[in-house]
């Protein structure tokens, strides 16, 4: 009688059953930008570094299936810790101007954006990180003014840049194409510059972040 290998006939049994499993679940939208918000989250929180953040938000935004976003929070808790009832402000909201006289403008970590915000930098360096921010409203406009100076804003991957004035760019890292396109409602940052013996420059990805003047 021929012997029955019984590993090879279990085998064959779960190789029979992932085969009639079908197709992996697709993604939707919503589910994308909550694992946005997730991603955010966690590098407010310090649990990514600049490298990891970056990756992961452009992997959630060209996620195509479930398994592909659960890798994304594969080591991430599923909730941000709970930080208590949020401070009484009296209906005060986010400040709108920052002004920098031979000095340095840094906004950085979770703070919320108005739908205007001014930035005026003289001889100084400014550092506007929007990458774990809250913006205010679907269109966030910055007028920024750099004279002799240099400021950055850096916005997460996701979000669409608009800018008119003079001396302002945008940086692709290595000139590459993100790899997605934007939803038609994604959020928008209107730039609007004017830099003199200076530069204003928008970007996904930090580069080497100057030192504070003093």
């Amino acid at each position: 009688m021929e012997a029955i290998d019984e590993g090879a006939a279990a085998r064959g049994s779960l190789d029979g059953a992932d085969d009639r499993a079908g197709p992996a679940t697709r993604a939707s939208d919503r589910e994308r930008d909550a694992v946005v918000q997730r991603v955010q989250e966690a590098f407010a929180e310090g649990r990514l570094d600049d490298t990891e953040f970056d990756g992961r938000m452009r992997s959630a935004l060209i996620a195509r299936t479930h398994a592909e976003l659960d890798v994304v929070l594969a080591d991430l808790p599923a909730t941000p810790p709970a930080t208590g009832p949020a401070p009484v402000t009296g209906g005060h909201g986010p400040g709108r101007f920052a002004v920098a006289l031979k000095s340095s403008v840094r906004r950085a970590g979770r703070w919320r954006v108005p739908e205007r915000y001014t930035t005026v930098v003289y001889k100084g360096d400014g550092w506007l990180d929007l990458r774990a921010a809250e913006l205010s409203g679907p269109v966030t406009t910055f007028v920024t003014v750099a004279y002799k100076s240099r400021v950055t804003i850096l916005v997460p991957p996701g979000v669409r840049v608009e800018m008119t004035g003079f001396g302002v760019t945008q940086g692709l890292a290595d000139g590459e194409d993100p790899g997605y396109r934007l939803p038609v409602d994604a959020p928008v940052v209107h730039v609007r510059g004017l830099a003199y013996k200076g530069t204003i420059e928008i970007s996904t990805r930090p580069g080497e972040r100057p030192a504070l003047r003093r």
